[in-house]
């Protein structure tokens, strides 16, 4: 199955899944749940890769946008790594306003041609989608001047957060947070409107079934993405990569858009980088650094050797 069809039929969460390990999580925070006991907290031993020359180490880092409370990752290697550094590069750097990732979300999510979101469904896939909607606290009324991939980005935040995974928690913002407590610039590889443009640039027949195949999905949410978070926390990205290929075969449009193109944008970024001294942690989605047409098999074909961090 290639294309439009494949989306229609393959266990859609599985790509929402891969999503989160591909894209920046915006929106605005809350409090993170600290009553989780430190002796209760999990350890986790995620990969990470080094690129170096004689001047220049860049260290490379796979991250989760979303995780639940008591995972305690920011350790040995990790840490040292990241305290090592002396610059901090993200997907992207979220603005301090809210407001302005909201307003930059809305200008691409509003429907121009004035067609409300429930009436591109048909009525069974309407039924479903505004029960879904309504399922996760989530007014289907609301989002009916947007185009359908912002409902399907939704409803592929909203049970997660039902489930326990906390944004706030999730790993770029935990560095983040400490770069800024320990004076690191923090700069992004991309905007927040490039990440947004990903799937507001897909066509309209896409971006149905992208929604249709979310709703479908959400049944297999906890399972399909539990067991992502396994192979994240283990450093098993061969794992990880498997997990993923189904999916991003079977939809090479939105693989060659949301990870291959990228991950080569990134490799040049990091040839670039090298040229000056110094040492940077770069976190970006896990999926990124994972499988073929990751970002370590593109600086390959630069001619950039990666190496694993064996922790």
């Amino acid at each position: 199955m290639r294309g439009t069809a494949a989306l229609m039929k393959w266990p859609s969460f599985r790509w929402l899944a891969v999503g989160l390990l591909l894209l920046s999580a915006c929106g605005q925070e809350r409090p993170a749940d600290a009553r989780a006991p430190a002796a209760q907290a999990a350890s986790a031993a995620p990969a990470l890769w080094t690129v170096r020359d004689k001047d220049t180490t860049i260290y490379l880092f796979g991250t989760v946008h979303v995780m639940k409370p008591g995972v305690d990752w920011l350790k040995g290697d990790i840490k040292s790594a990241f305290d090592r550094s002396d610059e901090l590069v993200l997907e992207i750097v979220e603005p301090d306003d809210p407001h302005l990732v909201a307003g930059a979300m809305a200008g691409k999510a509003i429907a121009r041609d004035g067609i409300k979101l429930s009436d591109r469904l048909n009525e069974k896939d309407r039924a479903a989608y505004q029960a879904a909607m309504t399922a996760n606290g989530l007014p289907w009324q609301t989002f009916e001047m947007f185009n359908p991939w912002m409902a399907g980005m939704a409803l592929s935040v909203q049970p997660l957060e039902k489930l326990g995974y906390q944004a706030e928690l999730g790993a770029e913002k935990v560095l983040a947070r400490s770069a800024k407590a320990a004076g690191k610039p923090v700069i992004g590889l991309e905007t927040v409107e490039q990440q947004l443009g990903y799937f507001a640039g897909l066509p309209m027949k896409q971006q149905i079934s992208f929604l249709t195949t979310t709703v479908e999905g959400l049944p297999e949410m906890e399972a399909e993405f539990g067991r992502l978070i396994q192979y994240w926390q283990g450093g098993e990205p061969d794992k990880l990569a498997a997990e993923m290929n189904e999916s991003l075969e079977a939809t090479p449009e939105l693989a060659q858009v949301l990870l291959i193109q990228r991950n080569a944008n990134w490799a040049k970024w990091i040839m670039s980088r090298l040229v000056r001294p110094g040492t940077v942690f770069i976190a970006v989605g896990a999926g990124h650094l994972a499988g073929k047409g990751s970002v370590q098999d593109q600086l390959r074909r630069l001619g950039i050797k990666s190496a694993r961090v064996r922790q």
